[in-house]
């Protein structure tokens, strides 16, 4: 199969419209988390590490105030709020491309004033219903929509084991993105702000994500720039071996694919694999 084309969104800075899968470096500010969960708690922390990952090679730092491994109890809106705000702002204030991962309207808003240029909602708007319509009305810094990644999803970590049941789990997964993705041109998103994720580890068994990561076409089906998110995640550690090295293939494969980005707990090891899959990539369209 030839490479799928690779899109970027609009509304991002100029040195990230180019030709080479980008790497999203996580930054969650939670004690809670599956992988990192209270490391970074602190905001000076989460600021410090937020520089760490930039300076290791990340276009993009993605913060999280809520932990949606499965089973997480959520967090009030107050207190996502206080988590976030203070890192948004200081590494938006030094020029870092800040995403925000969150599922609340609320929190959106309040991220891209602090300079924010990317909303990441895991539910794709299903956690809250002005989501959609406040990505539309909201303008960031550069005077546009924020970026709206919006991801397969079917119910919060407390029930979305339980949810894992499909006919055909890439075309069952897919279609329902896709009718996400029209609520969210409904309510006023434009698809050249929007991106699609295939939602990795939500809602779907170990072989299920694998079935669904290797049917690429269906991925790329929505004709959005692509995000894969599968770092560290349970049914990558299945395989038995280190999961920043199975991940870091994971971006190779997804780079060489065309995806836009890679959402990556350690950043150097992804670098040089989406750096090799891009390569393989602009031969294999040659």
């Amino acid at each position: 199969m030839s490479p799928a084309p690779r899109r970027c969104p609009a509304g991002l800075p100029e040195h990230l419209e180019v030709d080479e899968t980008l790497v999203m470096g996580v930054l969650n500010v939670t004690p809670d988390s599956f992988s990192d969960g209270g490391e970074h708690f602190a905001a000076p922390d989460a600021i410090e590490h937020g520089r760490r990952l930039v300076a290791e090679g990340a276009a993009i730092v993605d913060v999280g105030g809520e932990s949606t491994r499965p089973g997480a109890p959520r967090v009030d809106e107050d207190e996502e709020l206080r988590r976030v705000i203070p890192v948004v702002r200081a590494l938006a204030a030094e020029g870092v491309v800040v995403s925000v991962d969150t599922m609340r309207s609320a929190v959106a808003a309040a991220s891209v004033e602090a300079g924010a240029l990317i909303v990441n909602d895991v539910s794709a708007g299903r956690a809250d219903v002005d989501m959609g319509a406040e990505a539309a009305r909201l303008r960031t810094a550069r005077g546009t929509p924020p970026v709206f990644i919006a991801m397969h999803w079917r119910g919060h970590s407390d029930v979305m084991n339980e949810l894992a049941v499909y006919d055909d789990a890439p075309r069952d997964s897919a279609l329902e993105l896709e009718d996400r993705l029209a609520a969210l041109r409904e309510a006023g998103v434009e698809d050249r702000f929007l991106v699609a994720d295939p939602g990795l580890g939500f809602s779907k068994t170990g072989e299920q994500n694998w079935d669904v990561l290797a049917d690429w076409e269906g991925i790329a089906s929505h004709g959005l720039p692509i995000l894969i998110g599968a770092s560290r995640k349970r049914f990558v550690g299945a395989l038995g071996v280190d999961r920043d090295a199975a991940t870091a293939a994971i971006s190779g494969y997804s780079a060489q694919r065309g995806a836009w980005a890679v959402r990556v707990h350690e950043v150097t090891s992804s670098l040089a694999a989406v750096r090799v899959g891009d390569r393989l990539r602009r031969s294999a369209r040659r």
